[in-house]
């Protein structure tokens, strides 16, 4: 897991959301969100 690719800011969640979560669930991958430069919740495909 690359951790550039494994890590998005919540305005990037907000601007891309439907292929964040398509490519979630495409990859089986966790991706950690990021508010203030802090994380906050991790996005994992059930």
């Amino acid at each position: 897991m690359k951790l550039s690719e494994s890590v998005k800011s919540i305005s990037y969640l907000k601007a891309n959301a439907a292929n964040l979560i398509e490519d979630i669930n495409k990859n089986q991958k966790t991706l950690v969100i990021t508010q203030n430069g802090e994380a906050k919740v991790a996005v994992h495909d059930i």
